[in-house]
């Protein structure tokens, strides 16, 4: 006698999820974290560390985002096939938690950086409140391609620098590092009251770079740093100029090798989050996650 098992249905890595607005918390003057959850967000299954996902927001003037139907292809397919000026606004951000609860929903926590109420990514989070809808494009498999922090096992030490915008990433960072791995950690943020209490159980020295009170970059900051030894790994995130220039450093006048730092791109000044996307995916897979995310809520991303 013979038996056969029907292979399972293979899991797409990012799905789009409608998902609740549970509630909204300010947690300084630049950041309001809301969280989504409820009915629609089975099957979210996050990475941790720098995990991201897009929400699809509405264009001005309307009431709802227009989202892609079911259907084949992936969902970023579906999306681009829209009307341009019609489609749902892309905006890419940092996870900053996930919580599976009880009834096998999953509570996502974003945290946004408000710049003024311009940009779609700023109107809707300033208006948000709990019982409202957002699609989300986000993870159904925990190992997927918008976790990009990765260390190499034979890692000695970490290097950790962030702005407000990959903020949310890089406190998730700490939370997952192993007890007792050194890290050396560069947050900046714009005024004193937006800095926050970070849990780890790494050896981590966290410095936090304050702009209103004249606080020096990321890059100046960590070039007159003396590092540990031992074999590094770095991930820095923020504003494109001074991720680019603190990559050099670290390469080019530390030696880190270039294979060791993970740089990503959270916000540009200047250029719409739309032209940075369609530069990144011509460079990458068709349903790879973007590897540009934005928590920086304004015009200019």
């Amino acid at each position: 006698m013979t038996s056969t098992t029907a292979a399972a249905p293979e899991v797409a890595p990012f799905q789009l999820f409608d998902l609740t607005v549970v509630r909204t918390r300010r947690l300084g003057p630049s950041i309001l974290r809301i969280t989504l959850g409820g009915p629609g967000s089975e099957g979210f299954r996050g990475g941790g560390r720098d995990q991201s996902l897009s929400l699809l927001l509405p264009r001005p003037g309307q009431r709802e985002a227009v989202v892609p139907a079911a259907g084949g292809g992936t969902w970023h397919e579906r999306w681009r096939a829209l009307p341009e000026d019609e489609r749902a606004v892309l905006r890419s951000y940092a996870v900053r938690a996930g919580r599976l609860r009880p009834d096998g929903s999953t509570e996502v926590d974003v945290d946004f950086v408000l710049h003024g109420d311009g940009g779609p990514a700023s109107r809707w989070a300033r208006a948000a409140a709990p019982g409202d809808r957002l699609t989300v494009a986000g993870p159904a498999v925990a190992d997927n391609t918008a976790v990009r922090f990765r260390p190499p096992a034979d890692t000695d030490w970490v290097l950790i620098r962030a702005d407000e915008a990959a903020l949310p990433a890089a406190a998730a960072v700490l939370e997952w590092l192993p007890a007792g791995l050194q890290a050396r950690v560069w947050l900046e943020v714009p005024c004193t009251e937006d800095r926050q209490a970070l849990n780890t159980a790494a050896k981590a020295r966290i410095r936090w770079l304050v702009r209103n009170e004249g606080a020096a970059c990321g890059a100046e900051a960590v070039r007159a740093a003396e590092l540990p030894a031992g074999t590094p790994y770095a991930w820095i995130a923020g504003e494109a100029s001074r991720v680019r220039a603190l990559r050099h450093h670290l390469v080019r006048e530390r030696g880190f090798a270039a294979e060791r730092v993970t740089s990503t791109t959270y916000w540009t000044r200047g250029p719409s989050e739309e032209r940075a996307r369609e530069r990144v995916q011509r460079r990458q897979p068709p349903d790879r996650a973007p590897r540009s995310t934005s928590n920086l809520s304004r015009d200019s991303k």
